[in-house]
């Protein structure tokens, strides 16, 4: 697994990519990264929904990757 930093920047950079084809650099860096938190959020959601059988740094992990993404706003 990656350290959060590199998997925030993996996140933004995917979501970066799609976009920008379509929309001007600096809107597609802001729907890039509100593309990423969305996907985070769903995935903190499906951990939590599922804890039982998740480990408890599954939601950390998540969490920091989240932080990381908004350390860059």
């Amino acid at each position: 697994m990656l350290p959060p930093v590199e998997k925030a920047q993996e996140l933004y950079d995917k979501y970066y990519i799609v976009c920008q084809e379509f929309t001007e650099e600096i809107q597609c860096s802001i729907q890039a990264k509100l593309c990423a938190k969305i996907a985070i959020d769903e995935i903190i959601e499906a951990i939590d929904w599922h804890y039982y059988e998740t480990p408890n740094n599954e939601i950390e992990y998540w969490q920091e990757v989240e932080h990381e993404l908004n350390k860059s706003e």
